[in-house]
């Protein structure tokens, strides 16, 4: 059971994964300008006049509405008179955004119920973690630091909201993010049942190390890209693809150059786990996601980011890291003589 939850919270944070990129692609980010609620709701508003102040109208403690272009919080439960009475409002103070559109409000309440599920997850997990404590110990501990990372990330998310969407905390949040993948990953890769041979290789091993290095290497160039492309967004809105990339940074020219590299060192890859029959299944997967990354990165630079191109690129770097930090714990483990392992997952 505790297995089953550890690749049940693994999937659901890679949905996170992708719900924040759809979030980003969306321009959805402060579709939520409050946190953890939504304009003072657990279930959003889906029209702007549950947001419009009016008279002789119950309100409850904490509801939220837009007054005069500004968020106003009700301080307590009342009713209202005939006109607006300051005495009865707090105003929003982490910001001073006070738009609603009705998509980019359910688009950020999805990616919200996306990663209270992964939570919820993760909890279950790491309480099924204790029928390890007397064989493993490290598994419980680790369960329960993945809790505690997810709860960082909550809190991370906020901050994102509170700073209107800052590059910086976004790409933070989006680290933090692989971090909990991997501390997942390898949860999983504790837990794995062993039921066929994987063979040593020196070269094997030292290329997955490079081969991981290079992509975060890609992921944090991808991140700064990203970066310029929201500032972009800023200048010239959603509907100015075409010049979104017009005058990329020299960041963009070593991203787009290092996926070359990345793409024929996996290939070595791919090519010394046959030859050498070490039986890295996941070596396929992880050589056609690299070629999948590629095509997308053409799609947004030369026909001007198509539909889903972004979100599908950012998730495709997320699994492939994933991929590869099995593969290479699985090598790092493996001495001169051939170890078991999981069939059909590395």
């Amino acid at each position: 059971m505790y297995k089953k939850f550890v690749i049940i919270s693994l999937v659901l944070v890679y949905l996170v994964i992708i719900a924040g990129a759809v979030v980003r692609m969306t321009g959805s980010g402060m579709g939520c300008p409050d946190w953890p609620k939504c304009f003072g709701y657990v279930i959003p508003p889906t029209e702007e006049s549950e947001l419009v102040f009016k008279p002789d109208h119950d309100y409850f403690k904490g509801q939220v509405i837009i007054h005069q272009e500004s968020l106003q919080v009700s301080k307590s439960d009342f009713t209202s008179g005939d006109n607006f009475n300051n005495s009865n409002w707090d105003l929003y103070t982490k910001h001073d955004y006070a738009i609603f559109n009705p998509w980019h409000t359910w688009i950020e309440y999805i990616n919200r119920l996306a990663g209270a599920l992964a939570g919820v997850a993760v909890f279950i997990m790491a309480i099924l973690s204790f029928g390890f404590w007397k064989k493993s110990k490290k598994t419980v501990l680790l369960s329960f630091l993945a809790v505690f990372i997810m709860g960082f990330q909550g809190w991370l998310g906020a901050t994102v909201v509170y700073s209107v969407l800052a590059p910086l905390r976004i790409t933070l949040h989006m680290i933090v993010a692989l971090l909990i993948v991997l501390l997942l990953i390898y949860l999983l890769y504790l837990v794995r049942k062993k039921r066929h041979q994987f063979v040593f290789d020196a070269t094997f091993k030292w290329g997955m190390i490079a081969a991981i290095v290079l992509t975060l290497i890609q992921i944090a160039l991808g991140t700064q890209v990203r970066q310029h492309v929201d500032e972009q967004i800023d200048i010239f809105g959603y509907s100015a693809k075409s010049i979104w990339l017009q005058h990329p940074e020299v960041t963009f020219y070593i991203h787009r150059s290092f996926s070359v590299v990345v793409f024929l060192l996996n290939l070595f890859l791919v090519y010394r786990n046959r030859n050498k029959g070490l039986n890295h299944t996941l070596m396929n997967w992880i050589i056609a996601l690299i070629g999948v990354e590629i095509v997308t990165g053409i799609l947004m630079y030369y026909f001007d980011f198509p539909t889903l191109s972004q979100p599908i690129h950012l998730i495709i770097a997320a699994v492939l890291f994933g991929l590869q930090s099995y593969v290479l714990l699985i090598a790092l483990k493996l001495k001169e003589k051939p170890e078991v392992g999981l069939t059909g997952t590395a």
